[in-house]
């Protein structure tokens, strides 16, 4: 497989596990505002609790490199991946996109040949809603199932990949997932990125749900 430039933005588990995947094969810089934690990455030191992240950062040979600079990041990168919070606030019903939103603003401005790939909770029809209101059809969603503390394990043993579109370029960024996983044979789903927003709150949901259960029981 060709080698690609990938941008991850967001640090969290969520973009420091997907980071370390995709590293291990392809060149990966990794975007985030906080100083300390772009720092620990750079030596090799992992800012989040996950044993197999801060095992692959001190042993395997990754080509990774965490920055502040958006020019640096977004200039060259054959796909994007959004992992910025969106924080959900049960009372107002509502999830904050912002950072997302200023995310494209940032890289349409440097790279309008990117395709860009969320990977953050968003609300039911808010990447079609977003193509729409940047005049930009190279985005889309492709959710991530994974648990804190163990983030890296899952994404090297998913349960599926799903995909919110049926491009060549989703086609190659499901390639790149299962081709940096250990499980082999992996189940790839290309969807709309509607029908897969809606598998990441139902699936959401249902873990909820079980919690809640269980509590009362």
């Amino acid at each position: 497989m060709s080698k690609y430039n990938i941008t991850v933005v967001g640090l969290g588990y969520v973009g420091l596990s997907i980071s370390t995947l995709l590293s291990q094969k392809h060149k990966v810089l990794a975007l985030d505002k906080d100083e300390q934690r772009i720092q620990l990455i750079n030596q090799r030191k992992s800012p989040i609790k996950d044993a197999l992240i801060e095992s692959f950062l001190s042993e395997k040979q990754l080509n990774l490199q965490a920055t502040k600079e958006k020019e640096l990041a977004y200039k060259d990168a054959d796909f994007i991946i959004i992992s910025t919070p969106t924080d959900y606030d049960p009372d107002s019903n509502y999830f904050d996109t912002s950072s997302i939103e200023s995310v494209i603003k940032d890289v349409l401005g440097i790279n309008k040949n990117a395709t860009i790939v969320i990977k953050s909770t968003i609300p039911l029809g808010y990447t079609e809603q977003i193509r729409k209101e940047f005049n930009y059809q190279n985005i889309f969603y492709s959710p991530e199932f994974l648990r804190e503390g163990s983030a890296l394990y899952d994404n090297l043993h998913p349960s599926r990949i799903i995909v919110g579109d049926t491009t060549e370029s989703a086609k190659i960024f499901a390639s790149l997932l299962a081709e940096a996983a250990e499980k082999k044979d992996v189940e790839t789903i290309y969807c709309s990125s509607t029908e897969a927003e809606a598998t990441k709150l139902f699936s959401n949901t249902f873990l909820a749900m079980r919690v809640a259960f269980f509590n009362e029981l």
